[in-house]
């Protein structure tokens, strides 16, 4: 699978309609799950014909790696500006308690997710560029503890640090999806991630 980059000038009209076809497509994956909806299903959902859809991407494969990109990118925003409230020193509880305040933790885009991992997990193509995007996410916040260090103790390295934050995400969110408990899962993603960030981590 080829994603594909934007070239050319783009208009207001075709920016228009790939945000109407991102939030009809959205919709329709989170009601009939990624792998039973076709393209025609969204150009309906959304009032365009094929061809609008296939001005703007390739495949449903891209159109979800453009939803992703979205996410990815604000809860990355969400991470970074709330650990970068303290300066240089790094306040753990207080950082966790704003990241886990304002992070992203919607059940349909968890769905939607969900079922394209599982889409993803059998072409090698395709979750080699869904790692990519997860990258970010823990390339963001491994910055963030590296710049901290020297002046806040964070057990381990930076980068393994970002590997359990966003592991102990997706725990959560994998419960979330079970239990439809948000409250819950900030109380629960607050209290993994305060031990990851501090010597409670470090214990055996």
């Amino acid at each position: 699978m080829t994603v594909k980059a934007t070239t050319g000038r783009v208009t207001r009209r075709r920016v228009r309609t790939r945000a109407n076809l991102l939030d009809a497509a959205f919709a329709v994956f989170a009601a009939k799950g990624f792998g039973r909806v076709s393209i025609e299903e969204v150009c309906e959902a959304a009032g365009y014909s094929r061809g609008a859809f296939y001005s703007n991407f390739d495949s449903l494969d891209e159109l979800f790696f453009a939803l992703y990109r979205q996410r990815a990118e604000l809860i990355a925003e969400q991470v970074s500006t709330a650990l970068a409230s303290d300066g240089p020193d790094l306040d753990v509880p207080a950082a966790v308690a704003r990241v886990t305040e304002v992070l992203l933790l919607d059940r349909d885009w968890l769905l939607v997710k969900t079922d394209f991992l599982v889409h993803a997990a059998r072409d090698p193509e395709v979750a080699g560029i869904l790692l990519e995007h997860r990258a970010r996410l823990r390339r963001a916040i491994a910055d963030r503890l590296a710049r901290a260090r020297g002046h806040t103790a964070v057990p381990g390295d930076a980068e393994g640090a970002a590997h359990a934050v966003v592991a102990a995400y997706d725990g959560v969110t994998t419960q979330l999806l079970l239990d439809r408990d948000v409250e819950h899962a900030r109380v629960w993603l607050g209290q993994l991630l305060t031990a990851l960030l501090t010597d409670g981590g470090a214990r055996p």
